[in-house]
């Protein structure tokens, strides 16, 4: 099932789109687009990850419930339905103000988590992943079609030589709070043609998950914890306001209309997804399932943030 792949970095189609060359031109009557996006109904449930199973549970068990599980929200959402950390772009616009000239997207493993969790980039343009965390990590990073899944890049994540290397040592010369970046993976971003996402998890640990998305023109934006975004120097005319998120499987769009100068803002409502979007949930009864003694419980401790479902 689409949800259900565990890579680390996974691409999706967008099939019929129409792929052109992207021309930058000075903007002088440009407008703003500033709008809002908000989940309407209940957040979904977030995916759980039994820590005895999987490596490294001593370090990443620090972020867990305490019961053994790690915990994955995909949905970020505020008090008020404010749908935080999504990606909302402008589709129809071939000439506009330039791309940001800025460094190679970054992607960190810290915490046993990939952060950020969704990520924009340009197609053909390379993202640099490093691993902040004391234990191993690997990327495997997936498009997906029609025909099936496509590898983009699978190579090991190496840590930090200076980390110390006992695990299992919780003295305070041991705890394993601070961060130290290890080599820089620079990796190509290449999608086959039509598609726009793409998704990269950890082969060792399953939880590690980030999206990405492959824009072919500077006017997106994701939104912030109030699930706010602002788009400046925009052509004047009329386009298709697409919001994306990874777990979202319907199309949210809207039509909006820029006129020279002028400010526009939009309210976007996203129906919550229903039913399993995913294959791994919490089981109410963690260790019936694995056998695990009472002194793996106490080890699996959630000294950095106990995680509620």
């Amino acid at each position: 099932m689409y949800y259900a792949m565990t890579v680390l970095l996974l691409v999706a189609t967008m099939c019929g789109e129409a792929v052109w060359a992207y021309e930058a031109i000075t903007v002088s009557e440009g407008g703003t687009l500033t709008g809002t996006v908000k989940l309407e109904g209940t957040v979904p449930k977030p995916k759980g990850y039994n820590l005895t199973t999987l490596p490294d549970q001593f370090y990443c068990g620090r972020i867990s419930d305490g019961q053994g599980w790690r915990i994955l929200q995909p949905f970020q959402v505020g008090p008020g339905g404010e749908f935080r950390d999504v990606v909302v772009y402008l589709e129809g616009i071939d000439k506009g103000k330039p791309f940001s000239e800025g460094s190679v997207p970054q992607i960190d493993a810290k915490d046993c988590l990939f952060e950020p969790f969704t990520t924009v980039v340009r197609d053909d343009q390379s993202v640099t992943v490093v691993n902040m965390d004391p234990v191993m990590h690997d990327i495997q990073a997936y498009e997906t079609s029609q025909l099936g899944a496509r590898v983009l890049f699978n190579v090991p994540l190496p840590m930090n030589p200076q980390h110390p290397r006992n695990l299992k040592d919780r003295s305070d010369a041991g705890m394993y709070h601070k961060h130290m970046a290890g080599p820089p993976m620079k990796q190509l971003v290449n999608l086959s043609k039509g598609r726009r996402i793409f998704v990269m998890q950890c082969g060792f640990h399953a939880y590690m998950e980030s999206w990405g998305l492959a824009v072919t023109n500077p006017y997106f934006a994701k939104t912030d914890e109030h699930g706010r975004f602002t788009l400046t120097d925009v052509p004047p005319g009329t386009y298709k306001l697409v919001v994306w998120h990874p777990y979202i499987r319907t199309t949210v769009e809207q039509t909006v209309t820029i006129g020279p100068k002028g400010t526009v803002d939009a309210t976007i409502g996203v129906p919550a997804p229903t039913g399993r979007l995913y294959a791994n949930e919490v089981m109410e009864h963690p260790y019936t399932r694995y056998n695990v003694l009472e002194e793996t419980k106490r080890e699996i401790d959630p000294m950095i943030h106990k995680q509620a479902h």
